[in-house]
């Protein structure tokens, strides 16, 4: 599951998204199993352009499959969601094949744990944590990824 990230201050210009790339060892946690992590803590895929407090095109839901493989998996899980009526509003995350990664800016990483105290992030994003700590104990380690 990879994704874009580009010069904030352009970014809306770019077509790029605001994201994050995930490495991961499929021995350890499945795709499935990143997939549920994104739609029931990571972000609220009914909003279009938008998650929380920010919008525009960068911010919108998007997954960045990376193999034939990925795409199929996320396209039935949203399938799968939408027949069950999981959310009270159509699901608008899109599938996006094809793109390059590009890393964020140097202050960009590790933002959350260089800053817990901000309060966009004690707003936004430490209810996240805390909602991966609870629904997914199994997936969630104090070390800082490698």
């Amino acid at each position: 599951m990879v994704a874009r990230h580009g010069d904030i201050a352009h970014i809306g210009l770019t077509g790029h998204a605001e994201a994050v790339e995930i490495r991961y060892d499929p021995a350890q946690v499945s795709y499935g199993t990143l997939l549920r992590v994104l739609f029931s803590v990571a972000h609220d895929p009914t909003q279009k352009d938008r998650q929380g407090p920010d919008v525009g095109s960068q911010y919108r839901s998007a997954i960045f499959p990376q193999t034939a493989e990925q795409a199929q998996l996320a396209k039935a899980y949203v399938a799968q969601l939408t027949a069950a009526r999981t959310w009270g509003a159509p699901i608008v995350t899109t599938l996006e094949t094809g793109k390059p990664f590009y890393p964020a800016e140097g202050y960009h990483q590790n933002y959350l744990r260089a800053h817990p105290d901000q309060p966009y992030i004690v707003y936004n994003d430490q209810p996240k944590v805390a909602a991966l700590k609870r629904l997914f104990p199994q997936l969630w380690s104090d070390r800082p990824a490698a």
